[in-house]
Order: C-alpha cells, then structure tokens, then sequence
C-alpha cells in the first residue's frame, strides 16, 4: 500500500537523484530510498529514474511513499467467553466497554490481543486483521466471529460480503417506532463535522435494516429485534435515531437529557447464522442477554 504521492522540484542540480531525495526525506536511508526507486515510486518528469541519475535542476519528481504495514499485534491473556471453538474459527460472546482492534491510546486492551493470547496460530497470519472477520462497537455486547487462518477468513468474510450471514440483535428504544414491523433502508457516511460519528448521506454506502418490536413497556420503551442485512459502522443506533427512536443509555446519538441511567446503551448481538466454512452446514449461535440488560427489563416490567 502506498500513500498519496508528494511532488517536488528540483531546483538545483549536480546531484545523483538518490543522494538529493536522502536530504528532502531525512526520515528515511538511502537504502530504504533506492528501494523505492526500483519499485517505480519515484518518477522524474513523469518517468521511471535509475537512482543514479544525475539532476540538472528544474525536474519535477512524484515520490508515492510505501505505507509502513502495522505492527503486529501484541499476544494479551485477557478472559474470554468462548461459545464455539473449532480448528478454524470460534464464536465469542464479547462484553460490552471491549474494543475489536487495537488503536492509538489502547493497543493492547483488544478482542484482537485477546484472540491472539488464547490463539497463537492467528499471529502467524498473513491478513493484517489477524483474523477478526466482522466487528462490534465497543459499547455492544454479543456475538462475533473470528477466524484462525487466512482461508476461513476469506470464505467467512465472503459471507458477509454476499449478506448471507444472519445477523440479530437485541435494541431498547426510548419510543416506538410508528409500525411494529418494518425495513430502514438509509444510507450512511462519515459525519464530515465530527469524523466518530456517522449519519443517513445521500451519497453514503447503502445500509439495510430490518426490525420486529417484541415488547413494549408502560414508558412509551420497547424491545425490538433488529436484523441487519449490511454491516455498516453504528448501524443500527444511526437508523433508530433516523426514525425518531434513538436507543436507551446512546450518549452519541441518543436524546441529550436521557430517560433512564444506564451503565450502558442497550445494545446486544444476539444471533449469529452463517455456514461452516468447511462442511458447509448451517451453524446457529444465540446469546442471552448480559445480567446489566436483564436488570434493566425487570426494572420495566416491574412498572406495568
């Protein structure tokens, strides 16, 4: 992967044209720039140069810079609630404030680093996303799948990419939406003036939802299934929200003063369908709802 090329000119000459790109990038060697040059990421008057070329001065030089692959993520003993566990991939059951991957201010306390202290054989693979096939958000808890070689990624994220992986989850709304069964089809992008956060866009990459109320409660709440038939990032918290019916304990997109304190948005993957990467057999995962999220039903269900 490279990064978005830089220009430059020129403008003296006399100098081999390996020599003069170790000054302009002082953060690199002049072994680590001849090896772009052979690679063709250096181009002189929008031609491939030898390292050897001698400048005259005036020349305009792209330079398209290598992007320096991650580093490997560090192997963390951190308990895990295993539901499946086969040669080529495990069904965890993920607990709600667990972030997927590795990142800057938390690079080791990860699904990620977990999955690769419990698995050694996932840190030998060549897939940077060292076998995490889908992710959850931080605050959502439930079921993930994760793969541990590069095969069984491919084939299961293939799954994915064809939407026909089952996808459930369990959602308190703050209000009902206006019919008990329905189909979100909105599509979501970037917030261009808060990059965290996500929004319906016009011009954003489609998303598909798909959801069932299963209870309603005395406080206009109510409990509603959601399937999802695309993945896209907070998904279903940005599609409740577009209806007008923005999750319990959402401190991002949920009402400002919230109703009801929670330790947590109540949010849980509960299902997860897909086939057995190998046989091909039709594999069903359930997980019941944490204790945190039970508490708060039987708090409901305590005012009726």
């Amino acid at each position: 992967m490279t990064q978005d090329p830089q220009t430059l000119i020129a403008e003296t000459g006399g100098e081999r044209l390996d020599k003069w790109l170790v000054a302009q990038f002082t953060d690199y060697s002049r072994a680590q720039i001849q090896d772009w040059i052979k690679d063709g990421l250096v181009m002189v008057n929008d031609e491939v140069a030898r390292a050897s070329l001698k400048l005259r001065g005036g020349e305009k030089i792209v330079v398209t810079l290598p992007i320096a692959p991650e580093p490997p993520p560090i192997a963390v003993n951190i308990p895990l609630t295993v539901v499946h566990d086969d040669p080529n991939f495990a069904v965890i059951d993920k607990v709600a404030g667990m972030v997927t991957h590795p990142g800057a201010g938390n690079p080791t306390n990860t699904l990620m680093n977990a999955i690769c202290g419990k698995w050694g054989e996932i840190l030998h693979m060549q897939n940077e996303r060292k076998g995490i096939v889908h992710r959850l958000d931080k605050e959502t808890s439930g079921l993930i799948v994760i793969a541990k070689d590069d095969v069984t990624q491919r084939q299961l994220m293939r799954q994915f990419q064809a939407r026909t992986v089952e996808k459930m989850y369990l959602a308190l709304l703050e209000r009902p939406p206006k019919t008990n069964i329905g189909r979100i089809e909105v599509p979501i992008g970037r917030d261009n003036r808060d990059r965290r956060k996500m929004v319906p866009l016009r011009a954003g990459r489609p998303a598909i939802s798909e959801f069932e109320v299963k209870e309603t409660y005395a406080n206009g709440m109510c409990l509603v299934q959601f399937n999802l038939l695309t993945g896209r990032t907070h998904q279903i918290r940005v599609h409740a929200a577009f209806i007008g019916c923005p999750l319990v304990g959402d401190k991002t997109y949920g009402f400002r003063k919230q109703t009801m304190k929670t330790e947590r948005m109540f949010l849980h993957a509960q299902r997860l369908s897909f086939d057995h990467p190998k046989t091909r057999e039709r594999l069903i995962f359930e997980s019941p709802l944490p204790p945190e999220l039970e508490k708060i039903l039987r708090r409901l269900n305590q005012q009726k």
